[in-house]
């Protein structure tokens, strides 16, 4: 029996919600461990890591309310990209972070790829649907 299109938002958003939502609580528990995958040449990194982090939290919020979900996940696919130079940042510089395995920062690009998509298809689909 194939889901139901309502039935795939729902899923989508909710992973979403705790993606982001998890993500931005990192950037603020975990602050020390944020700022060292931030390239060097972003000024005021902690400040980057902070507002990244409530735009992140500010985002998985908006998804949950169908006025604002198209509006909050633009803005997260704008976040996913504007995030990507530290992501290739850390694949670049794997030896700095020797915790984390090799296979999963290379893992970390054509996943940032589907949740691009994801978001975009989230967007879309919400600012059609009725599913709170």
């Amino acid at each position: 029996m194939p889901i139901s299109s309502s039935t795939s938002l729902r899923i989508a958003l909710v992973f979403l919600v705790l993606w982001f939502g998890l993500g931005g609580l990192a950037h603020f528990v975990f602050t020390a461990a944020e700022l060292r995958i931030v390239p060097p040449w972003v000024p005021w990194p902690r400040a980057m890591v902070l507002v990244s982090g409530a735009f992140e939290l500010l985002g998985a919020a908006g998804l949950l309310l169908r006025a604002t979900r198209p509006w909050a996940a633009w803005g997260l696919f704008a976040l996913t990209i504007a995030v990507t130079p530290a992501n290739l940042h850390m694949l670049a510089h794997a030896s700095d972070f020797p915790r984390v395995p090799l296979w999963l920062l290379v893992a970390r690009l054509p996943f940032q790829v589907a949740l691009l998509a994801l978001l975009a298809w989230v967007a879309v689909r919400s600012a059609k649907s009725d599913v709170d």
